[in-house]
């Protein structure tokens, strides 16, 4: 070697790492320098660890606010990463080169963006893209175009959210910038490869044009653009799809180059950016001004110390900085003033979905389970794929035989003969599975697409790595419990009453109090008890990042959520928030943070006159009262604040509900529902629930309450049986009688029989009070129909279709001759003419058993 070996390429690609390889392995240098952060240095022989399963990354964040925080992903198919391993299997010293990542994230958090890597020569994102979770600017957004040839682009995290981050990282400029901030957005001047909106693909022949503040197209220039180097590229070689010409040229390359053209991509490729560079200057990202000039600085240094004899492999943007003659002197001042924040670095693990440009990581692919397929078959990466795709839909249950395998192969490799490709490509395949696998259907390309060509890999690290105290607890519990962090999405079902499902239950209601997402209840599809949870489940790589924010909060689980817990209490201003921070200490089972919960909560509900804040409040502790029997957790203190509310309740409820208008009834209506539930919930008190009993009496026969609120006392009164049918069908009468306003009338019906209470069954089972609506409803005036017509459409709407269709054979016969349940009995559709005793008697047997009592006790039970 004669000078520094400059290996510029493009993250995540699998023709660039075989390039590197190739390289290193023809040129043996005695030291390799990879962009990346130079605080990972500690952390390189972690990367050889047999314990390493790529993809991961490297998480720096600051120490004093670890939300502030960017990751450098790596894949098996990463250059880096293919140039870490070829050096440590060597003995070959190693070492990161980019912008220290105490400046990038000081710079974030001054509002720049964290990395400069809009530029670097990736094609973008298809437009329209979804933005990233969190903010920011998305994977379609202005600046989003060129992450790819800056090969380590980390995802930075900005403090409103841990989702990676895209739209200010050019690909190309090696493995160590950070992505924007949440927020970020390209100004004006952004350049599009096709002219029109940055980020798009595509081109119409006629070059490169510039975006101005208002849209103007124009010639090049190189104040305040942001190029796509690779768009430019792929337009001048006639190319209307960047990404298509970028696996032409580098990702379909033979793997066989000797050692006398080893060299020879990089160099075309070099010369290729100096071209661009004499055009667009820095390409419209000043910061890559300060990151070449202290990578500028590393190589004189390693030149220093080892010759010449050294290799650099970064972002092929970078490339003609790095070979630019400038001093030591003027280098530095670039860098002097930078603002600079103490950090911490370890190793995480990464997933494909996260290196996947979709998911808002700037410096993304579309297909990374692709890219790691044609990175790790060694001969036939086609005929291998349709076999991966043929065995997935064949677990789906899907009939695929070998001839679909063979036929796929043999169309994929047309296809990319008619269209002038050396190897068929993602395009190619994809066009072929749909045409013999799946029938012309594109609904299995959807599974294909996500558990193929995306993947759902979620990469180890070695447990030597630093982590902070709360993420070695939290390890320790995954393994003891035996439940792993996965990238797929899966369901958990626990049974609270065994031990571990139990201590399961505890540590997800813990992670979910410290605000770390990994489990979210869902309802679970078997059995409806207390002993029965279900979760999803699924771990992201920025949950890493959330668990080093919780640190603060303590060094276990435990200790944190009880922390998060006392503290929250003592900040709540809320009545509601106390007692759904005390459902949340019950089940996480907080001992130590009940007492604090339960001072704060009795203290806000003796504050707290508003009815509607403790008919809302109430609900929840009534909940929390039954994880006493299935959690073996002391209730009795939150048993007394419970009956203290629901007293208060009885006392206010009935003047709160005068005068409302419809969306305040509506609103208190729900608050009715909620209380009534709870107080059958809490502890067995009669005189309690007959207090409650009598103010649903109150609410039933009160004119000045709105009539939903009647309706709904009056249904509720029916259904525990504190009120004759005679008496239901009495209020209704009055409720629906000519002096009563349609409005009133329609809001009493929608009260009484609304909604998914099981209204339309009891219409169905009593033509008496099925006979009251219909009557009713044939005498609204012209004039008022239209106005009652929504809330009884809103009301019949929820019932079942069977009901609907009974409902109207019932009012299509119409009324009965006779009344009375007989006659009920006898003339409604599906019941017998009358009691059929033989068959009756055909019970008791079956009762004796399950009650456990003689002939005579059942005879007793029947009579």
């Amino acid at each position: 070697m004669t000078g520094p070996l400059l290996l510029g390429v493009r993250h995540h690609g699998p023709g660039s790492a075989r390039a590197v390889r190739a390289a290193l392995e023809a040129a043996s240098p005695a030291i390799v320098l990879i962009e990346g952060p130079p605080e990972g240095d500690a952390l390189l022989a972690l990367a050889a660890d047999e314990q390493m399963r790529p993809p991961v990354a490297l998480l720096a964040h600051a120490v004093d606010d670890p939300g502030r925080a960017a990751f450098w992903p790596l894949a098996e198919f990463s250059p880096e990463w293919v140039a870490l391993r070829w050096a440590l299997g060597r003995g070959v010293p190693v070492r990161f080169i980019d912008l220290p990542a105490a400046h990038s994230l000081a710079q974030a958090a001054e509002g720049e963006p964290s990395s400069p890597e809009a530029a670097d020569g990736e094609p973008g994102p298809p437009a329209g893209a979804e933005p990233p979770e969190g903010g920011g600017a998305g994977a379609g957004a202005p600046g989003a175009g060129a992450d790819s040839v800056d090969p380590g682009g980390p995802a930075s995290v900005g403090p409103s959210g841990v989702a990676p981050l895209s739209g200010q990282a050019p690909e190309g400029s090696g493995a160590g910038c950070p992505v924007a901030t949440p927020g970020a957005a390209a100004p004006a001047g952004t350049l599009a490869p096709d002219g029109g909106t940055p980020g798009a693909r595509g081109g119409d022949g006629a070059g490169p044009h510039m975006v101005g503040p208002k849209g103007e197209r124009g010639a090049p220039d190189t104040s305040g653009l942001r190029i796509d180097p690779i768009a430019v590229l792929a337009e001048t070689a006639g190319y209307d799809d960047p990404e298509r010409w970028w696996e032409d040229v580098i990702e379909h390359r033979g793997t066989a180059a000797d050692a006398a053209d080893a060299r020879a991509p990089f160099a075309a490729l070099g010369d290729a950016m100096a071209a661009l560079r004499e055009t667009y200057g820095h390409g419209g990202h000043d910061r890559d001004l300060a990151r070449e000039a202290h990578m500028r600085i590393q190589i004189r240094a390693a030149r220093k110390e080892f010759g010449d004899e050294v290799a650099v492999v970064c972002g092929a943007w970078h490339v003609p900085a790095l070979e630019e003659k400038t001093t030591l002197a003027a280098d530095k001042a670039l860098l002097k003033g930078l603002p600079k924040v103490k950090t911490e670095m370890t190793w995480v693990p990464w997933t494909y979905r996260r290196l996947a440009r979709h998911s808002g990581y700037g410096a993304g692919i579309d297909s990374p389970g692709w890219y790691g397929h044609l990175f790790g078959a060694a001969d036939r990466p086609v005929e291998r794929w349709m076999t991966k795709v043929a065995r997935l839909l064949r677990d789906e249950d899907r009939l695929v035989s070998s001839a679909h395998v063979i036929e796929a192969v043999r169309l994929a490799e047309t296809l990319a003969a008619m269209r002038g490709r050396p190897l068929a490509g993602l395009t190619e395949t994809t066009d072929a599975i749909r045409a013999v696998m799946c029938e012309g259907s594109d609904v299995p390309l959807d599974l294909i697409r996500d558990r193929l060509v995306v993947g759902d890999v979620l990469g180890e690290v070695p447990d030597a790595a630093p982590a902070v105290p709360l993420q070695r607890d939290l390890t320790r519990l995954q393994r003891s419990l035996r439940i792993k962090p996965e990238a797929l999405e899966r369901e958990l079902e626990l049974d609270l009453r065994k031990e571990t499902d139990a201590a399961k239950s505890r540590l997800l209601h813990r992670l979910r109090l410290l605000s770390i997402g990994w489990g979210e209840p869902v309802t679970g599809r078997g059995s409806t008890g207390t002993f029965r949870e279900s979760w999803r489940l699924r771990w992201e790589p920025e949950l890493f990042v959330k668990v080093a924010e919780a640190g603060v909060w303590g060094t276990t689980v435990l200790s944190a959520a009880t922390a998060k817990a006392e503290s929250k209490a003592v900040s709540a201003t809320a009545l509601a928030e106390v007692t759904a921070l005390a459902e949340q200490c019950l089940l996480a089972e907080l001992p130590e943070a009940l007492p604090v919960v339960m001072r704060a909560l009795a203290d806000r509900a003796a504050l707290d006159a508003d009815v509607g804040h403790l008919a809302q409040a109430l609900p929840a502790l009534a909940r929390s009262l039954r994880y006493g029997d299935v959690r073996s957790t002391d209730t009795v203190a939150l048993g007394e604040v419970a009956a203290g509310i629901a007293e208060r309740i009885c006392v206010g409820l009935p003047p709160a509900c005068t005068g409302l208008d419809a969306d305040g009834a509506a609103g208190m209506r729900g608050h009715l529902d909620g209380v009534h539930t709870a107080i059958g919930l809490l502890p067995k008190g009669r005189e309690l629930i007959e207090r409650w009993g009598s103010v649903l009496h109150r609410l039933a026969a009160r004119d000045t309450v709105p009539g939903v609120i009647r309706g709904r006392a009056a249904r509720l009164l029916l259904d525990d049986g504190r009120l004759e049918e005679d008496e239901a069908a009495r209020l209704m009468g009055l409720a629906l009688s000519v002096g009563t306003p349609p409005a009133d009338a329609a809001a009493w019906i929608e009260g009484f029989v609304g909604g998914a209470s099981g209204g339309g069954m009891l219409l169905v089972h009593d033509e008496r009070l099925l006979a009251l609506v219909d009557a009713w409803l044939g005498g609204v005036p012209a004039d008022a129909f239209t106005d009652v017509l929504p809330l009884l459409r809103r009301t019949f709407s929820a019932y079942e279709p069977g009901v609907r269709r009974t409902l109207g054979e019932l009012v299509r016969r119409g009324p009965a001759a006779a009344s009375g349940p007989a006659h009920v009995e006898s003339t409604m559709p599906g019941f017998g003419a009358g009691l059929d005793g033989q068959r009756a008697d055909a019970v008791l047997p079956v009762l004796r058993l399950l009650l456990g009592i003689d002939d005579n006790d059942l005879a007793g039970v029947a009579r």
